[in-house]
């Protein structure tokens, strides 16, 4: 009796235990940049939330955009750059955030809030900010950088390598020529998009994420990125140096968002609650590279990076970059059909 007493007991217990174990774990699916977060961190959140991360990366904010607008992918949360966070909000693409569900957003720096691509403060809570830069080779680049005619430079023809986005590589060329970065004159934008066109035969490549392995291990000399990638570069190849162009770059914003239908809108709530939360926001820094917009965690960076000119560009650099804003729908058409026929 006794035996069938305990077997009856064991039964139970493993029926039970199936049924738990059956049950769906709660998740957040997280689409971002590649080489932007420190993935340790996610089993932390996982342990102090019981929410597992479920993480796949892009390479531009034109590529989170077309699969984003593509449906048939549903994200939790993404993190887009303020250009393409203020197309998503005019195209409805964004849910509003419950910040009752987001108390951290509190450590925020008010500098970085209510900024013209998210003027309310309903869609965004920012992630990092920097700005766009040339890393070049010292052993190969022997005379000072502080231009970006060296990107167009017939001298390092084979040895430089541009963007793999059009708003980015445009950019690139509207600066060199003295434009404004959001221009919509069409002779303007057709006189940047021709110096791209003389710019391709001495190109080693267009590229993105790739820029990593390229230049770590020497197989070009030139190429165009974001400050905290060319850090993450230069640790490991200290021939590796950075500038910023003296005719001015691009200063951006990333932000965390939640797309339209998420799923798991709660649970992306509670992400974005935990990435702001001190000693995370610090270790992911850390980690990428990229400027933090905490007050509370720059208040407790070491003075050292807080001296990082690269991580934290002198305010008279910043003031002599641009920020991108949504460009009107002919005007976005055009860079389209541009980046199509350079590409071809």
């Amino acid at each position: 009796m006794k035996k069938n007493i305990v077997l009856l007991a064991v039964l139970l217990a493993a029926m039970l235990f199936t049924a738990c174990s059956s049950e769906p774990q709660e998740v957040v699916n997280v689409y971002n940049w590649g080489e932007y977060i420190d993935e340790s961190i996610f089993d932390d959140f996982e342990e102090q939330t019981g929410i597992k991360v479920n993480y796949n990366v892009y390479e531009s904010n034109e590529q989170l955009y077309t699969v984003l607008n593509g449906g048939g992918v549903s994200y939790d949360v993404i993190i887009p750059s303020d250009y393409m966070i203020s197309r998503m909000i005019e195209e409805d693409m964004l849910e509003k955030i419950n910040f009752d569900n987001v108390p951290n957003i509190a450590k925020i720096d008010p500098a970085y809030l209510n900024l013209e691509f998210d003027p309310a403060q309903e869609y965004s809570v920012p992630y990092s900010w920097g700005v766009v830069g040339i890393i070049y080779n010292t052993k190969v680049v022997n005379e000072p950088v502080d231009s970006w005619s060296i990107i167009f430079d017939e001298k390092y023809s084979g040895q430089i390598l541009q963007f793999d986005n059009s708003r980015d590589a445009m950019a690139t060329a509207l600066f060199y020529l003295g434009y404004p970065v959001n221009t919509t004159d069409k002779a303007q934008l057709e006189e940047a998009y021709q110096l791209l066109v003389s710019q391709k035969p001495i190109l080693q490549g267009y590229v993105m994420d790739q820029i990593f392995d390229k230049l770590e291990g020497g197989e070009a000399a030139i190429g165009v990125y974001y400050a905290g990638d060319a850090l993450t570069m230069m640790e490991v190849n200290p021939d590796l140096a950075f500038c910023v162009p003296k005719e001015g770059s691009n200063f951006f914003v990333d932000a965390m968002c939640i797309p339209k239908g998420a799923e798991n809108k709660e649970n992306a709530e509670a992400f974005i609650n935990f990435m702001c939360e001190t000693e995370i926001t610090i270790k992911n820094m850390e980690f990428t590279g990229y400027a933090t917009p905490s007050a509370e965690a720059y208040e407790q960076l070491d003075e050292e990076v807080k001296n990082n000119t690269i991580i934290f560009p002198e305010k008279d650099l910043i003031e002599n970059c641009q920020t991108y804003t949504n460009l009107p729908e002919d005007i976005l058409e055009l860079y389209n059909d541009y980046w199509t026929k350079l590409k071809s």
